[in-house]
Protein backbone atom coordinates (compact mmCIF):
# COMPACT_ATOMS: atom_id res chain seq x y z
CA UNK A 1 0.00 0.00 0.00
CA UNK A 2 0.83 3.75 0.08
CA UNK A 3 3.27 5.65 2.14
CA UNK A 4 2.12 9.28 1.27
CA UNK A 5 1.53 11.90 -1.39
CA UNK A 6 3.90 14.61 -2.51
CA UNK A 7 2.73 18.03 -0.73
CA UNK A 8 4.22 21.47 -1.69
CA UNK A 9 5.99 22.68 1.27
CA UNK A 10 4.16 25.54 2.37
CA UNK A 11 1.10 23.25 2.88
CA UNK A 12 2.92 20.53 4.87
CA UNK A 13 1.40 20.78 8.66
CA UNK A 14 4.00 21.92 11.21
CA UNK A 15 6.02 19.61 13.21
CA UNK A 16 3.65 19.87 16.32
CA UNK A 17 0.61 19.27 14.54
CA UNK A 18 -2.08 16.72 14.92
CA UNK A 19 -2.32 15.70 11.82
CA UNK A 20 1.63 15.04 11.28
CA UNK A 21 1.23 13.33 14.64
CA UNK A 22 -0.86 11.27 13.17
CA UNK A 23 0.79 10.55 10.04
CA UNK A 24 3.73 9.50 11.48
CA UNK A 25 1.91 6.92 13.32
CA UNK A 26 0.35 5.57 10.82
CA UNK A 27 3.49 5.30 8.87
CA UNK A 28 5.07 3.72 11.46
CA UNK A 29 2.69 0.95 11.61
CA UNK A 30 2.26 0.58 7.53
CA UNK A 31 6.14 0.05 7.87
CA UNK A 32 5.74 -2.44 10.78
CA UNK A 33 2.75 -4.29 9.02
CA UNK A 34 4.92 -4.49 5.91
CA UNK A 35 7.73 -6.09 7.12
CA UNK A 36 5.69 -8.78 8.20
CA UNK A 37 2.87 -8.73 5.44
CA UNK A 38 5.12 -8.37 2.22
CA UNK A 39 6.90 -11.71 1.93
CA UNK A 40 2.90 -13.41 2.32
CA UNK A 41 1.18 -11.52 -0.33
CA UNK A 42 4.31 -12.21 -2.50
CA UNK A 43 3.55 -15.89 -1.60
CA UNK A 44 -0.13 -15.40 -2.06
CA UNK A 45 0.15 -13.60 -5.19
CA UNK A 46 2.42 -16.23 -7.18
CA UNK A 47 0.87 -19.20 -6.31
CA UNK A 48 -2.20 -17.32 -6.58
CA UNK A 49 -1.10 -17.12 -10.50
CA UNK A 50 -0.34 -20.53 -10.62
CA UNK A 51 -3.64 -22.06 -9.53
CA UNK A 52 -5.42 -19.76 -12.02
CA UNK A 53 -2.83 -20.58 -15.00
CA UNK A 54 -2.85 -23.93 -14.31
CA UNK A 55 -7.01 -24.29 -13.74
CA UNK A 56 -7.63 -22.07 -17.16
CA UNK A 57 -4.69 -24.82 -18.76
CA UNK A 58 -5.44 -28.05 -17.56
CA UNK A 59 -7.91 -28.21 -14.75
CA UNK A 60 -7.68 -29.03 -11.03
CA UNK A 61 -9.53 -31.89 -11.44
CA UNK A 62 -8.32 -33.21 -15.38
CA UNK A 63 -11.84 -31.43 -16.63
CA UNK A 64 -9.62 -30.05 -18.90
CA UNK A 65 -9.28 -33.61 -20.89
CA UNK A 66 -10.26 -33.71 -24.74
CA UNK A 67 -12.12 -36.54 -26.16
CA UNK A 68 -13.48 -37.31 -29.60
CA UNK A 69 -17.84 -37.77 -29.21
CA UNK A 70 -19.22 -40.24 -30.54
CA UNK A 71 -23.17 -41.19 -30.99
CA UNK A 72 -23.48 -43.35 -27.36
CA UNK A 73 -21.32 -43.42 -24.05
CA UNK A 74 -20.72 -46.91 -22.60
CA UNK A 75 -22.55 -47.33 -19.25
CA UNK A 76 -21.42 -45.87 -16.38
CA UNK A 77 -21.32 -49.17 -14.86
CA UNK A 78 -19.08 -50.14 -17.65
CA UNK A 79 -17.11 -46.97 -17.31
CA UNK A 80 -16.30 -47.79 -13.52
CA UNK A 81 -15.33 -51.45 -14.18
CA UNK A 82 -12.87 -50.30 -16.57
CA UNK A 83 -11.31 -47.20 -14.70
CA UNK A 84 -11.57 -50.01 -11.42
CA UNK A 85 -9.19 -52.01 -13.68
CA UNK A 86 -7.06 -49.46 -14.75
CA UNK A 87 -6.48 -48.30 -10.87
CA UNK A 88 -7.57 -50.98 -8.63
CA UNK A 89 -9.62 -49.55 -5.11
CA UNK A 90 -12.87 -47.84 -4.22
CA UNK A 91 -14.32 -45.19 -6.67
CA UNK A 92 -15.81 -42.93 -4.68
CA UNK A 93 -16.26 -39.97 -7.00
CA UNK A 94 -17.64 -39.65 -10.41
CA UNK A 95 -16.79 -36.19 -12.33
CA UNK A 96 -18.79 -35.38 -15.04
CA UNK A 97 -17.59 -33.73 -18.31
CA UNK A 98 -18.67 -29.80 -19.07
CA UNK A 99 -18.94 -30.62 -22.15
CA UNK A 100 -19.35 -34.21 -24.70
CA UNK A 101 -16.02 -33.41 -25.90
CA UNK A 102 -14.18 -33.61 -22.24
CA UNK A 103 -13.54 -36.47 -20.51
CA UNK A 104 -15.17 -37.98 -17.09
CA UNK A 105 -13.25 -38.91 -14.44
CA UNK A 106 -13.14 -41.13 -11.40
CA UNK A 107 -11.53 -40.94 -8.03
CA UNK A 108 -10.68 -43.65 -6.74
CA UNK A 109 -9.11 -44.43 -3.53
CA UNK A 110 -6.45 -47.78 -2.93
CA UNK A 111 -5.87 -49.59 -0.17
CA UNK A 112 -2.76 -47.64 0.69
CA UNK A 113 -4.33 -45.13 0.90
CA UNK A 114 -4.69 -41.34 -0.81
CA UNK A 115 -6.56 -40.51 -4.10
CA UNK A 116 -5.76 -41.34 -7.55
CA UNK A 117 -7.60 -39.93 -10.79
CA UNK A 118 -8.46 -42.04 -13.68
CA UNK A 119 -9.69 -39.66 -16.85
CA UNK A 120 -11.81 -41.94 -19.13
CA UNK A 121 -13.04 -41.81 -22.61
CA UNK A 122 -16.41 -42.21 -22.47
CA UNK A 123 -17.26 -43.15 -25.82
CA UNK A 124 -15.13 -45.67 -26.56
CA UNK A 125 -13.39 -46.87 -22.85
CA UNK A 126 -9.94 -46.02 -23.37
CA UNK A 127 -8.34 -44.79 -20.33
CA UNK A 128 -6.47 -41.55 -20.50
CA UNK A 129 -4.52 -40.49 -17.58
CA UNK A 130 -4.41 -41.77 -14.40
CA UNK A 131 -2.38 -39.65 -11.52
CA UNK A 132 -2.21 -38.80 -7.77
CA UNK A 133 -5.03 -36.26 -6.74
CA UNK A 134 -2.47 -34.61 -4.42
CA UNK A 135 0.87 -34.31 -6.60
CA UNK A 136 0.42 -32.30 -9.27
CA UNK A 137 1.86 -28.53 -9.26
CA UNK A 138 -1.98 -27.20 -8.45
CA UNK A 139 -1.80 -29.02 -5.21
CA UNK A 140 1.42 -28.03 -4.59
CA UNK A 141 0.16 -24.26 -4.69
CA UNK A 142 -2.94 -25.00 -2.83
CA UNK A 143 -0.75 -26.11 -0.39
CA UNK A 144 1.65 -23.34 -0.43
CA UNK A 145 -1.06 -20.64 -0.69
CA UNK A 146 -3.36 -21.84 2.53
CA UNK A 147 -0.20 -23.66 4.57
CA UNK A 148 2.89 -23.18 3.38
CA UNK A 149 3.10 -26.92 3.46
CA UNK A 150 3.62 -26.72 7.02
CA UNK A 151 -0.18 -27.58 7.93
CA UNK A 152 -1.81 -25.46 11.18
CA UNK A 153 1.46 -23.46 11.48
CA UNK A 154 1.60 -22.52 8.17
CA UNK A 155 -2.21 -21.63 8.92
CA UNK A 156 -2.16 -19.34 11.73
CA UNK A 157 1.40 -17.33 9.94
CA UNK A 158 -1.17 -16.89 6.72
CA UNK A 159 -4.02 -15.43 9.08
CA UNK A 160 -2.26 -13.17 10.80
CA UNK A 161 -0.75 -11.73 7.47
CA UNK A 162 -4.10 -11.35 5.77
CA UNK A 163 -5.55 -9.75 9.45
CA UNK A 164 -2.35 -7.48 9.27
CA UNK A 165 -2.69 -7.17 5.59
CA UNK A 166 -6.11 -4.95 6.16
CA UNK A 167 -3.88 -2.88 8.79
CA UNK A 168 -1.57 -2.27 6.01
CA UNK A 169 -4.42 -1.41 3.35
CA UNK A 170 -6.15 0.88 6.18
CA UNK A 171 -2.62 2.87 7.03
CA UNK A 172 -1.42 3.09 3.18
CA UNK A 173 -5.33 4.85 2.64
CA UNK A 174 -5.11 7.51 5.27
CA UNK A 175 -1.49 8.39 3.73
CA UNK A 176 -2.31 8.34 0.39
CA UNK A 177 -5.83 9.74 0.70
CA UNK A 178 -6.08 13.08 -1.37
CA UNK A 179 -6.13 15.92 0.32
CA UNK A 180 -8.02 18.15 -2.35
CA UNK A 181 -6.49 16.84 -5.03
CA UNK A 182 -7.97 13.61 -6.07
CA UNK A 183 -5.80 13.36 -9.66
CA UNK A 184 -2.79 13.20 -7.38
CA UNK A 185 -4.29 10.25 -5.94
CA UNK A 186 -5.55 8.45 -8.54
CA UNK A 187 -3.54 9.59 -12.06
CA UNK A 188 0.33 8.50 -11.80
CA UNK A 189 2.82 11.23 -12.07
CA UNK A 190 5.17 9.25 -14.83
CA UNK A 191 7.35 12.46 -14.61
CA UNK A 192 8.78 11.68 -11.54
CA UNK A 193 12.01 10.35 -10.91
CA UNK A 194 13.99 8.17 -8.60
CA UNK A 195 12.18 7.41 -5.17
CA UNK A 196 9.31 9.77 -5.96
CA UNK A 197 8.60 7.83 -9.32
CA UNK A 198 8.50 4.61 -6.66
CA UNK A 199 6.78 6.40 -4.27
CA UNK A 200 3.59 7.73 -6.70
CA UNK A 201 3.50 4.32 -8.36
CA UNK A 202 3.07 2.37 -5.27
CA UNK A 203 0.29 5.05 -4.01
CA UNK A 204 -1.42 5.01 -7.04
CA UNK A 205 -1.93 1.36 -8.02
CA UNK A 206 -2.19 0.53 -4.12
CA UNK A 207 -4.99 3.17 -4.07
CA UNK A 208 -6.60 1.15 -7.25
CA UNK A 209 -6.48 -2.01 -5.98
CA UNK A 210 -7.38 -1.19 -1.83
CA UNK A 211 -11.07 -2.59 -2.40
CA UNK A 212 -10.58 -5.70 -4.54
CA UNK A 213 -7.33 -6.18 -1.89
CA UNK A 214 -10.20 -5.87 1.54
CA UNK A 215 -12.26 -8.65 -0.75
CA UNK A 216 -9.35 -11.10 -1.37
CA UNK A 217 -7.96 -10.72 2.46
CA UNK A 218 -11.51 -11.38 4.20
CA UNK A 219 -12.58 -14.00 1.76
CA UNK A 220 -9.12 -15.96 2.31
CA UNK A 221 -9.15 -15.22 6.73
CA UNK A 222 -12.64 -17.09 6.22
CA UNK A 223 -10.69 -19.98 4.79
CA UNK A 224 -8.38 -19.69 8.22
CA UNK A 225 -8.58 -22.06 11.88
CA UNK A 226 -9.21 -19.54 14.09
CA UNK A 227 -11.17 -16.61 12.92
CA UNK A 228 -12.75 -18.37 10.16
CA UNK A 229 -13.09 -22.15 11.26
CA UNK A 230 -13.77 -20.71 15.45
CA UNK A 231 -16.31 -17.63 14.29
CA UNK A 232 -16.85 -16.81 11.43
CA UNK A 233 -17.99 -20.16 9.75
CA UNK A 234 -19.23 -21.72 12.95
CA UNK A 235 -21.73 -19.20 13.18
CA UNK A 236 -22.65 -19.27 9.54
CA UNK A 237 -23.06 -23.00 8.73
CA UNK A 238 -25.91 -24.31 7.13
CA UNK A 239 -28.21 -25.82 10.48
CA UNK A 240 -28.50 -29.08 9.71
CA UNK A 241 -32.07 -29.03 11.95
CA UNK A 242 -33.67 -27.85 8.45
CA UNK A 243 -33.12 -31.46 7.24
CA UNK A 244 -36.44 -32.24 9.00
CA UNK A 245 -36.62 -36.06 10.70
CA UNK A 246 -33.16 -36.67 9.02
CA UNK A 247 -30.93 -38.89 10.74
CA UNK A 248 -27.35 -37.37 10.97
CA UNK A 249 -24.18 -39.05 11.38
CA UNK A 250 -21.29 -37.77 13.10
CA UNK A 251 -18.85 -36.69 10.30
CA UNK A 252 -19.64 -33.49 8.93
CA UNK A 253 -19.36 -32.56 5.18
CA UNK A 254 -15.41 -31.30 5.42
CA UNK A 255 -14.46 -34.57 6.98
CA UNK A 256 -16.17 -36.67 4.90
CA UNK A 257 -15.96 -35.04 1.27
CA UNK A 258 -12.59 -32.93 1.39
CA UNK A 259 -9.52 -34.61 0.77
CA UNK A 260 -6.36 -32.99 1.80
CA UNK A 261 -5.93 -29.46 1.05
CA UNK A 262 -8.38 -29.71 -1.55
CA UNK A 263 -11.79 -28.47 -0.82
CA UNK A 264 -14.70 -29.89 -2.55
CA UNK A 265 -17.32 -28.48 -0.20
CA UNK A 266 -19.19 -25.46 0.11
CA UNK A 267 -17.52 -23.19 2.79
CA UNK A 268 -21.40 -22.60 4.40
CA UNK A 269 -21.39 -27.03 4.45
CA UNK A 270 -18.24 -27.71 5.91
CA UNK A 271 -18.72 -27.51 9.15
CA UNK A 272 -22.68 -29.36 8.81
CA UNK A 273 -22.81 -33.02 10.02
CA UNK A 274 -23.24 -35.40 6.75
CA UNK A 275 -27.13 -37.16 6.75
CA UNK A 276 -27.23 -40.79 7.37
CA UNK A 277 -28.85 -43.54 4.81
CA UNK A 278 -31.33 -46.23 6.45
CA UNK A 279 -34.27 -44.78 7.06
CA UNK A 280 -37.70 -44.01 5.91
CA UNK A 281 -36.53 -40.35 6.14
CA UNK A 282 -36.60 -37.75 3.04
CA UNK A 283 -38.95 -37.05 0.15
CA UNK A 284 -39.21 -38.50 -3.37
CA UNK A 285 -36.25 -38.70 -5.56
CA UNK A 286 -35.61 -41.91 -7.20
CA UNK A 287 -38.94 -43.92 -8.37
CA UNK A 288 -39.78 -46.67 -5.43
CA UNK A 289 -38.43 -49.73 -6.37
CA UNK A 290 -35.65 -48.77 -8.76
CA UNK A 291 -32.19 -49.80 -7.89
CA UNK A 292 -29.99 -46.92 -6.27
CA UNK A 293 -27.10 -47.15 -8.73
CA UNK A 294 -24.61 -44.49 -10.08
CA UNK A 295 -26.33 -44.36 -13.44
CA UNK A 296 -29.83 -43.79 -11.84
CA UNK A 297 -28.20 -40.61 -9.57
CA UNK A 298 -26.66 -39.22 -12.47
CA UNK A 299 -30.16 -39.36 -14.09
CA UNK A 300 -31.84 -38.23 -11.15
CA UNK A 301 -28.66 -35.37 -10.75
CA UNK A 302 -30.24 -34.40 -14.34
CA UNK A 303 -33.65 -34.10 -13.63
CA UNK A 304 -32.88 -31.63 -10.81
CA UNK A 305 -31.43 -29.53 -13.28
CA UNK A 306 -27.26 -30.31 -12.88
CA UNK A 307 -26.64 -29.61 -16.13
CA UNK A 308 -22.98 -29.42 -17.73
CA UNK A 309 -20.03 -30.77 -15.13
CA UNK A 310 -21.49 -31.65 -11.92
CA UNK A 311 -20.08 -34.70 -9.32
CA UNK A 312 -21.04 -37.68 -7.96
CA UNK A 313 -19.68 -38.92 -4.50
CA UNK A 314 -20.33 -42.74 -4.06
CA UNK A 315 -21.42 -43.77 -0.43
CA UNK A 316 -18.61 -46.02 1.47
CA UNK A 317 -20.13 -47.16 4.78
CA UNK A 318 -23.53 -48.93 5.38
CA UNK A 319 -24.73 -45.20 6.51
CA UNK A 320 -23.06 -43.12 3.86
CA UNK A 321 -25.13 -41.19 1.46
CA UNK A 322 -24.63 -40.41 -2.71
CA UNK A 323 -24.05 -36.80 -2.62
CA UNK A 324 -25.00 -34.36 -5.86
CA UNK A 325 -22.89 -31.44 -5.67
CA UNK A 326 -22.46 -28.59 -8.24
CA UNK A 327 -20.49 -25.90 -6.85
CA UNK A 328 -18.48 -22.72 -8.68
CA UNK A 329 -15.75 -22.82 -6.20
CA UNK A 330 -14.79 -26.40 -7.70
CA UNK A 331 -15.00 -25.35 -11.13
CA UNK A 332 -18.51 -26.95 -12.20
CA UNK A 333 -19.68 -23.80 -13.49
CA UNK A 334 -18.88 -19.91 -13.32
CA UNK A 335 -22.75 -18.97 -11.34
CA UNK A 336 -22.53 -19.54 -7.88
CA UNK A 337 -26.22 -18.66 -7.89
CA UNK A 338 -27.24 -22.00 -9.07
CA UNK A 339 -24.64 -24.30 -6.45
CA UNK A 340 -26.67 -26.98 -4.95
CA UNK A 341 -26.09 -29.99 -2.75
CA UNK A 342 -28.14 -33.07 -2.81
CA UNK A 343 -28.04 -36.08 -0.50
CA UNK A 344 -29.71 -39.26 -1.16
CA UNK A 345 -30.76 -42.33 1.32
CA UNK A 346 -28.36 -44.94 -0.53
CA UNK A 347 -30.97 -47.63 0.38
CA UNK A 348 -34.29 -45.90 -0.62
CA UNK A 349 -32.88 -43.67 -3.40
CA UNK A 350 -34.79 -40.26 -1.23
CA UNK A 351 -33.61 -37.13 -1.26
CA UNK A 352 -32.37 -36.22 2.37
CA UNK A 353 -31.64 -33.08 2.02
CA UNK A 354 -31.38 -30.66 -0.86
CA UNK A 355 -29.18 -27.09 -0.19
CA UNK A 356 -29.04 -24.41 -2.83
CA UNK A 357 -27.57 -21.03 -2.77
CA UNK A 358 -30.53 -19.75 -1.35
CA UNK A 359 -30.94 -21.90 1.80
CA UNK A 360 -27.25 -19.82 3.03
CA UNK A 361 -27.05 -17.39 5.60
CA UNK A 362 -25.54 -13.96 4.70
CA UNK A 363 -22.10 -14.98 4.91
CA UNK A 364 -22.49 -18.26 3.55
CA UNK A 365 -23.52 -16.61 0.41
CA UNK A 366 -21.00 -13.87 0.33
CA UNK A 367 -18.58 -16.85 0.69
CA UNK A 368 -20.41 -18.81 -2.20
CA UNK A 369 -19.69 -15.80 -4.28
CA UNK A 370 -16.61 -14.72 -3.22
CA UNK A 371 -14.38 -17.73 -3.11
CA UNK A 372 -14.79 -18.50 -7.02
CA UNK A 373 -14.24 -14.79 -7.34
CA UNK A 374 -10.87 -15.39 -5.36
CA UNK A 375 -10.12 -18.22 -7.32
CA UNK A 376 -11.20 -16.09 -10.77
CA UNK A 377 -13.51 -19.27 -11.85
CA UNK A 378 -16.19 -16.23 -13.04
CA UNK A 379 -15.41 -16.44 -16.16
CA UNK A 380 -12.91 -15.30 -18.40
CA UNK A 381 -13.11 -11.35 -17.15
CA UNK A 382 -13.05 -12.61 -13.37
CA UNK A 383 -9.51 -14.71 -14.31
CA UNK A 384 -8.61 -11.47 -16.04
CA UNK A 385 -9.42 -9.36 -13.21
CA UNK A 386 -7.87 -11.47 -10.92
CA UNK A 387 -3.99 -11.63 -13.27
CA UNK A 388 -3.56 -7.63 -13.22
CA UNK A 389 -4.44 -7.69 -9.29
CA UNK A 390 -1.88 -10.67 -8.63
CA UNK A 391 0.72 -8.75 -10.83
CA UNK A 392 -0.70 -5.11 -8.97
CA UNK A 393 0.25 -7.07 -5.80
CA UNK A 394 3.65 -8.16 -6.70
CA UNK A 395 4.60 -4.63 -8.02
CA UNK A 396 3.18 -2.70 -4.92
CA UNK A 397 5.24 -5.09 -2.26
CA UNK A 398 8.55 -4.96 -4.39
CA UNK A 399 8.11 -0.88 -4.99
CA UNK A 400 7.33 -0.61 -1.18
CA UNK A 401 10.81 -2.38 -0.49
CA UNK A 402 12.83 -0.66 -2.95
CA UNK A 403 11.61 2.98 -1.63
CA UNK A 404 12.54 1.74 1.70
CA UNK A 405 15.59 0.63 0.65
CA UNK A 406 16.33 3.78 -0.98
CA UNK A 407 15.29 5.33 2.08
CA UNK A 408 17.61 4.03 4.38
CA UNK A 409 20.40 4.89 5.71
CA UNK A 410 23.80 3.85 4.12
CA UNK A 411 24.93 3.23 7.52
CA UNK A 412 24.80 -0.82 8.43
CA UNK A 413 22.45 -2.26 10.87
CA UNK A 414 19.79 0.13 10.72
CA UNK A 415 15.83 -1.04 9.99
CA UNK A 416 14.98 2.92 9.48
CA UNK A 417 11.74 2.62 10.62
CA UNK A 418 9.30 5.95 10.72
CA UNK A 419 10.00 7.30 14.12
CA UNK A 420 6.92 7.29 16.51
CA UNK A 421 5.11 11.01 17.46
CA UNK A 422 6.29 12.04 21.00
CA UNK A 423 2.85 12.09 22.31
CA UNK A 424 0.21 9.90 20.34
CA UNK A 425 -3.25 11.94 20.28
CA UNK A 426 -6.64 10.29 21.55
CA UNK A 427 -4.44 7.16 22.72
CA UNK A 428 -8.02 6.35 24.18
CA UNK A 429 -9.63 5.54 20.95
CA UNK A 430 -6.65 4.31 19.81
CA UNK A 431 -6.63 1.32 22.88
CA UNK A 432 -10.77 1.24 21.65
CA UNK A 433 -9.75 0.03 17.83
CA UNK A 434 -7.37 -2.23 19.34
CA UNK A 435 -8.98 -3.90 21.86
CA UNK A 436 -11.69 -4.12 18.73
CA UNK A 437 -8.71 -5.60 16.63
CA UNK A 438 -8.44 -8.23 19.13
CA UNK A 439 -12.17 -9.61 19.20
CA UNK A 440 -12.68 -9.42 15.92
CA UNK A 441 -9.28 -11.00 14.44
CA UNK A 442 -8.23 -12.57 17.74
CA UNK A 443 -4.70 -13.46 15.82
CA UNK A 444 -4.18 -10.67 15.01
CA UNK A 445 -5.17 -8.21 17.79
CA UNK A 446 -2.68 -10.51 19.80
CA UNK A 447 0.37 -9.79 17.31
CA UNK A 448 -0.88 -6.01 17.31
CA UNK A 449 -0.79 -6.25 20.98
CA UNK A 450 2.81 -7.84 21.09
CA UNK A 451 4.70 -5.67 19.03
CA UNK A 452 3.25 -2.37 20.62
CA UNK A 453 4.61 -3.77 23.74
CA UNK A 454 7.90 -4.46 22.32
CA UNK A 455 8.16 -0.99 20.97
CA UNK A 456 6.65 0.70 24.03
CA UNK A 457 8.33 -1.58 26.81
CA UNK A 458 11.72 -2.90 24.55
CA UNK A 459 12.80 -0.98 21.74
CA UNK A 460 11.74 2.49 22.91
CA UNK A 461 14.00 2.09 26.39
CA UNK A 462 17.26 0.02 24.84
CA UNK A 463 19.64 2.93 23.34
CA UNK A 464 21.26 0.45 21.03
CA UNK A 465 17.95 -1.31 19.81
CA UNK A 466 16.36 2.41 19.10
CA UNK A 467 18.95 3.42 17.23
CA UNK A 468 18.94 0.10 15.17
CA UNK A 469 15.33 1.14 14.14
CA UNK A 470 15.72 4.58 13.54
Amino acid sequence: MALSQTTPADSRPSPNSLSQKFYFAAWRWHFYAGLYVIPFLLMLAVTGLMMMFITQVDGRDGEKIPVEPTATELPTTTQMQIARAAQPGQIVEWIGPKDDNLAVVFRIAPEEGGNQMVALNQYTGEVIEIWDRRAGWYDWADNVHGSLLIGDTGDRLIEVAAGLGLVLVMTGLYLWWPRGNWSAALVPNVRARGRALWKNLHGVLGFWISALLIVFLISGLSWTGVWGGKFVQAWSTFPAQKWDAVPLSDTTHAAHLNHGNTNDVPWALEQTPMPASGSDAGVTGLPAGQAVTLDAVIGLGRELGMEGRFRVAIPTSESGVWTLNRDSMSGDGENPFIDRTVHIDQFTGKILADVKYDDYSWAGKAMAVGIPLHMGLVGLWNFVLNVFFCLAVIFVCISGLVMWVKRRPSKAGRLAAPPMPADLPFWKGAVLVGLFTSLAFPLVGITLLAVLAVDVLILSNVPALKRAIS
